[in-house]
């Protein structure tokens, strides 16, 4: 890895910057590779890194920082404004925070009808752009996502421990203070611009429904439950988790639903998408050996899965249980099941849901993810330890 260090300017989600020094860390996912092909989203939440993967890779193109208050008034007042200034070399456009005004969209459709420019539209609010009525310019630009930090990506740098107690986000794994980071993010920008985004104004009810959403991360969730332990209507805990998945800060795992042996339950599970960020809200620390723990290494190979199939094959991402409690972790496409097991060894016990599924003889292989130190099979399941599994998935073994 390169050891050279840039500066990073990434938003607070309050409309102000906030300026770090971080190693520099080449990105998988290429904006300009993006743009070569059609215009695109580029949607994440909030300090996953767009704004600076942009000005890395597409420097010396038009760009427009729709949260400088300039900018953003000038274009506000005048869409027509994006097409006076263009230039004929201008053939890419970079608009940051597209959602800050969706209506610019409307002139984005038509310099790419009419001018065949190609926009790459970075943001964080998948809801504020649907009310843009443009519905994401009626398939005239793709839809990517960008991730926080991923194994590969970070290379020596890595260090699981941190990125279990920290999380992946760029300017919080390399933080010298991650625990202050990390309640100025749930703070700042979750407990605030979620609620305000998401006409959510009960900035208290709002507080205490993400405390128990992140106790609910990685789990068939109980809305019920939710809404008695947040204190507030059931109704609301559907629209709360609704902000959440339009804010990029959950996602939503479904239930894989192919076996016939035995009757699989419909119900989808979630996960935040930032495991630092979900420890932080649950007011946990993770130690090794314990429940949570687990969840947590859990969550951690749920982002590495989801990030590798938003960057590379776009397969299906799922979980499969049983009526009989039966619960594989991770369905990949419809060809590997993934189970998690957060230890230095693994039992008999448990490899039971996975061998459970093999009856149905519906998948290609069955992986056991763990702390292991060497790879080994029993049976038809391969227990492998996690850095092999990360390595064989992002070179396309497992496709």
């Amino acid at each position: 890895m390169k050891s050279s260090f840039i500066m990073i300017y990434d938003d607070n989600g309050d409309g102000s910057s906030r300026k770090a020094q971080m190693p520099y860390i080449p990105r998988i996912l290429s904006p300009r590779g993006l743009l070569n092909e059609k215009s695109h989203f580029l949607l994440g939440p909030r300090q996953t890194g767009k704004t600076s993967l942009v000005l890395s890779d597409l420097g010396g193109i038009r760009f427009y920082d729709l949260l400088d208050t300039g900018v953003y008034l000038s274009l506000s007042r005048n869409p027509g404004r994006l097409s006076d200034e263009l230039q004929p070399h201008d053939r890419f456009v970079v608009i940051d925070e597209i959602q800050r005004l969706p209506d610019l969209l409307h002139e984005v459709q038509r310099l790419i009808e009419k001018s065949h420019i190609r926009f790459l539209l970075t943001g964080s609010n998948a809801r504020k752009l649907r009310r843009g009525g443009v519905n994401l310019l009626g398939g005239r630009a793709r839809v990517k996502y960008l991730h926080p930090f991923v194994r590969s990506e970070l290379g020596t740098s890595f260090d699981l421990h941190r990125a279990l107690s920290s999380g992946l986000l760029p300017s919080i794994y390399f933080s010298t203070n991650p625990t202050a980071d990390l309640e100025a993010y749930a703070g700042t920008y979750l407990q605030q611009e979620v609620v305000a985004e998401g006409s959510a104004r009960n900035i208290p009810a709002f507080s205490r429904f993400l405390r128990v959403a992140a106790l609910c991360n990685g789990t068939v969730v109980n809305f019920t439950n939710v809404a008695n332990d947040a204190q507030v209507p059931r109704t609301t805990v559907y629209e709360y988790f609704e902000v959440l998945k339009d804010t990029l800060i959950i996602h939503e795992l479904p239930a894989w639903q192919r076996s016939t042996k035995r009757k699989p339950l419909v119900s989808s599970k979630f996960y935040f998408f930032d495991i630092g960020v979900a420890g932080f809200l649950q007011g946990r620390r993770f130690a090794p050996g314990t429940a949570e723990y687990g969840e947590a290494f859990e969550t951690f190979i749920a982002h590495e899965l989801r990030a590798y199939r938003d960057y590379s094959t776009g397969e299906a991402l799922s979980f499969w249980r049983s009526s009989s409690g039966f619960e594989v972790d991770f369905i990949l496409g419809d060809h590997t099941a993934v189970e998690v097991k957060a230890k230095e060894t693994v039992g008999p016990q448990d490899l039971r849901t996975l061998n459970a599924l093999s009856q149905e003889k519906k998948l290609k292989r069955y992986i056991c993810v763990s702390l292991e130190a060497r790879k080994r099979t029993t049976g038809v399941v391969q227990i492998m330890p996690y850095g092999e599994f990360l390595d064989a998935l992002w070179a396309g073994e497992l496709s």
